[in-house]
């Protein structure tokens, strides 16, 4: 399909499900909407983040895609406080509120969809299925453009590369790659997914449950908790992201999973020993997913630049899928079975597994993870149809 039309395709499904949320008639209907919605979603970090990686410098790749990761949660600052206005009886209230914020998740969702339009398609999968001339036409629009901005463009200094056409890879290859030429890379990639999934959704999508069974925090008010946490999330891989193309990405991939498991167990203990308020609570959550979020992004940093330019969008669908389906399954499932036992030291439980997750995530890449800062994608995973230097 190539990248362009994916950017699409996952973004039409992700807009029609959500606008089919808000006229939900059953809890039928809503859970499958969701469902449907969940697969825009996946589809969409998959073509993010393979378009991401194809058109960002290399000294620069870090920072960008775990910028683009971390607005996310603008998304989800945006959606709190609508839920703040719309959720409030003496506004709108429950019963039309919640359809209400589906709704204008829908209309953000065209939004996008209309700031995609000027988008081109990825030169690297265009010559891959030999359409050199559009590939390279994409190219030197881009290059003017800089100059016309006044950038001096550097001289090429890496050898051309020749590469075989193909229109697919076969599935035989795809495995061999995945489980044989790059079987560290994978154990790195479904490790780092599995602990952000299971980090994510046990703790952050529980987090509502917490404050209003453990802080009798009112439902209509969770929406300003979870502000600051949008707000760590977001400065996060904003103003850590830099560090991932200057210090390394092993280096900082491991201490921002490490630190996030550390601060967790912590902020766990004084949780259980009832020495947090709700608004230290808060503070602490803000903190850890300050860094959490940075690990998250990078995750999806990580499986995109270090396996070839042919099946890049297959990995991150393939790692993504079983990362969620281990970690964000069986995290909000376990939380919510601890949470509704009312018993903090419970609920300490399931943030010691989630700190042990991230923890385990961080040995792993500290001793299998690929140093891909400012090198080219093609240095970090030869392409599988390459034929050679010329």
């Amino acid at each position: 399909l190539g990248r362009r039309k994916l950017f699409f395709i996952t973004l039409l499904l992700y807009v029609g499900a959500t606008a089919a949320t808000a006229f939900s008639f059953s809890v039928w209907s809503f859970m499958l909407f969701r469902f449907l919605t969940g697969m825009g979603i996946g589809g969409e970090y998959t073509a993010i983040n393979s378009t991401i990686q194809e058109f960002t410098p290399a000294r620069y790749r870090g920072w960008v895609d775990l910028t683009i990761n971390g607005t996310f949660w603008l998304g989800a600052a945006l959606g709190a406080v609508g839920s703040i206005v719309l959720l409030d009886p003496l506004w709108v209230g429950a019963e039309l509120g919640w359809r209400l914020c589906f709704g204008i998740g829908a209309v953000l969702g065209l939004l996008v969809l209309l700031m995609r339009l000027w988008l081109p398609e990825s030169p690297r999968w265009l010559l891959i299925h030999g359409q050199s001339a559009q590939a390279t036409k994409i190219v030197e629009q881009i290059e003017a453009d800089l100059q016309r901005r006044g950038h001096v463009l550097p001289a090429v200094t890496s050898k051309p590369l020749r590469l075989h056409v193909r229109d697919h890879t076969p599935l035989g290859e795809v495995a061999k790659t995945l489980l044989v030429t790059f079987r560290q890379r994978s154990l790195v990639g479904l490790t780092l997914l599995t602990a952000q999934a299971f980090f994510y959704n046990a703790i952050f999508f529980t987090y509502a449950l917490v404050l209003t069974d453990f802080y009798d925090v009112p439902a209509e008010r969770v929406g300003w908790y979870v502000l600051p946490l949008a707000l760590g999330n977001f400065c996060g891989p904003l103003l850590l992201g830099r560090l991932f193309d200057v210090v390394g990405r092993r280096i900082m991939i491991s201490l921002t999973y490490g630190l996030s498991g550390v601060l967790l167990a912590i902020s766990g203990y004084l949780f259980q020993q009832g020495l947090l308020d709700v608004t230290q609570q808060a503070i602490a959550w803000m903190v850890i997913f300050f860094f959490a979020s940075a690990a998250a992004s990078s995750a999806y940093l990580t499986v995109a630049e270090t396996f070839p330019l042919e099946i890049r969008a297959l990995a991150i669908a393939v790692f993504y899928a079983f990362g969620t389906g281990l970690g964000g399954m069986i995290g909000p499932t376990l939380f919510g079975e601890l949470i509704d036992t009312g018993e903090r030291s419970n609920v300490f439980i399931g943030y010691l597994i989630g700190a042990g997750l991230m923890l385990l995530a961080a040995l792993v890449q500290s001793i299998w993870g690929a140093a891909a800062e400012r090198k080219s994608l093609e240095e970090v995973a030869r392409p599988l149809s390459q034929a050679g230097d010329v």
